[in-house]
């Protein structure tokens, strides 16, 4: 189980498929996910286009197919359109408001860690280069981040999580993840 989340990059000025709207420019995105159990990054995906690809888009286009039957990941309301049968989000209509708490314990790590992505210059800064040059800057960031997190400065912990989904005869299927935090690749 893992959480996901878009992260925009800053870029020169490429045109309107390029618009992010969270710069009020043209970006690049990239998709990440993070391991809730331990924490650790373990999926990137990108760059694209900001204006041509939304969260949902770039998850359809790649980590949907990845998933079992019965996996779902936690996101932000960027991805309901695939709620609830293959991501939770905090407004989706099954929501069960009991866990509302932890998933946005989740949801709160995982911006811990676009945040550390945005201490890198080369990524909170506008890139000039060609987009090839910035997604060997975002690994190399993402690589240190996962370094970072493994050896000395662990994401902040997010206790149990469990989550209740039901397979194709409505049977409940719950999955237990239980959080280690031991940040092991």
């Amino acid at each position: 189980m893992v959480s996901i989340d878009g992260t925009d990059c800053a870029v020169e000025a490429r045109g309107k498929c390029w618009y992010s709207h969270k710069f009020k420019r043209s970006g690049v995105r990239y998709e990440v996910a993070v391991s809730i159990k331990c924490g650790d990054i373990v999926w990137i995906k990108g760059p694209l286009p900001c204006g041509q690809w939304p969260d949902v888009k770039v998850f359809r286009d790649a980590l949907i197919h990845y998933l079992d039957e019965n996996e779902r990941v936690e996101a932000d309301d960027g991805y309901i359109g695939e709620a609830p049968s293959r991501v939770k989000t905090p407004n989706m209509f099954t929501r069960n408001e009991e866990k509302l708490a932890m998933q946005q314990r989740i949801r709160n790590r995982h911006e811990t860690v676009n945040k550390r992505f945005k201490q890198w210059g080369c990524i909170r800064q506008r890139f000039r280069h060609t987009t090839e040059n910035h997604s060997a800057c975002f690994c190399a960031v993402a690589i240190l981040t996962q370094l970072c997190i493994e050896f000395g400065e662990p994401l902040f912990s997010v206790a149990e999580y469990s989550d209740i989904v039901t397979d194709q005869g409505n049977n409940v299927v719950e999955q237990d993840h239980n959080d280690d935090s031991s940040g092991s690749l």
